[in-house]
């Protein structure tokens, strides 16, 4: 079963394939997913990495985690599920496309 890893603390101009790089020396890759920003396309100092197995992300974290990459101290974890979205709105009732009819 393969586990999801969180990174953070990236340089800013961290590759997928260099994470891909740096993680293939503790086991086998299988998705690396560095986050970027939504308009500028600018890598945010985060990402993803899945690991095959438990064993082999165990292993990331311990050889990867608190080391310097590119200036930057790597934070190197099991990454948590992600939350539910909340606070946006909601357009059923009322507004454009109601089915309410205007008095004018």
């Amino acid at each position: 079963m393969s586990s999801k890893l969180y990174v953070g603390g990236l340089p800013y101009s961290t590759t997928s394939s260099e994470l891909t790089d740096l993680f293939s020396a503790h086991g086998t890759v299988e998705s690396v997913n560095v986050i970027t920003d939504k308009f500028t396309g600018q890598s945010r100092g985060f990402g993803f990495v899945e690991m095959s197995t438990k064993e082999e992300a165990e292993a990331a974290i311990s050889a990867l985690n608190s080391t310097e990459l590119g200036g930057r101290t790597l934070t190197v974890n099991e990454a948590k599920p992600q939350a539910p979205r909340t606070g946006g709105r909601d357009f059923g009732g009322g507004g454009f496309g109601s089915k309410r009819r205007s008095r004018f």
